[in-house]
């Protein structure tokens, strides 16, 4: 039985994707069949940090508060008095490369390095030579060399790196994984 989009929300069958992209996070709630019934968009915009452009850990959270309040909003105005307490899955994509550092106690050594950052040629050029195999400069794992190339002091308090959608996916889940397109650059 096919049901219409306010009783699948109703009952727990749709599927929330989000997107944390470079300028706008999107969330888009689709049925069983993959058609979309609903959305919402939060925009944001980096900084630029000490030379390197950043999103702070209050913006992305923020930013997915009001994108999901916008999503909940449109969800009211185009089907009444229905709200989302249950879910078929949720889906988080996100800016592909970045630097993400954690310490011991899970606290982020230093605001999230974004793709944007061309800071690392030192570092992508000593890995492609050593991986013979091109090393971008926005992949992580030239973030990660630029910043031990450079001395930075929290390099030594690392114990787990990531890109924004991993982190995203961990703090929702306890899980701390990466999708195969989202590893680009995470070495190993």
């Amino acid at each position: 039985m096919k049901l219409d989009a306010k009783s699948t929300i109703e009952t727990g069958k749709t599927i929330l994707g989000i997107e944390l992209g470079s300028t706008r996070i999107k969330a888009v709630l689709i049925d069983q069949e993959n058609k979309p019934i609903a959305q919402g968009s939060h925009t944001w915009e980096n900084q630029l940090v000490d030379g390197l452009w950043t999103y702070s850990i209050e913006a992305i959270w923020s930013g997915l508060q009001d994108c999901y309040a916008d999503l909940r909003s449109n969800i009211k105005n185009l089907y009444g008095n229905v709200e989302i307490e249950n879910l078929a899955a949720i889906g988080v994509s996100a800016m592909m490369h970045g630097y993400m550092p954690f310490n011991e106690k899970e606290e982020i050594l230093v605001p999230f390095r974004t793709w944007r950052n061309t800071n690392t040629g030192r570092a992508a050029a000593a890995l492609s030579e050593l991986f013979v195999y091109n090393i971008p400069l926005r992949w992580s794992i030239s973030h990660l060399y630029q910043a031990i190339l450079d001395n930075e002091a929290h390099v030594k308090d690392i114990k787990f790196l990531t890109t924004l959608a991993g982190y995203v996916h961990w703090q929702l889940t306890g899980e701390k994984v990466l999708g195969i397109g989202d590893a680009s650059g995470m070495l190993p």
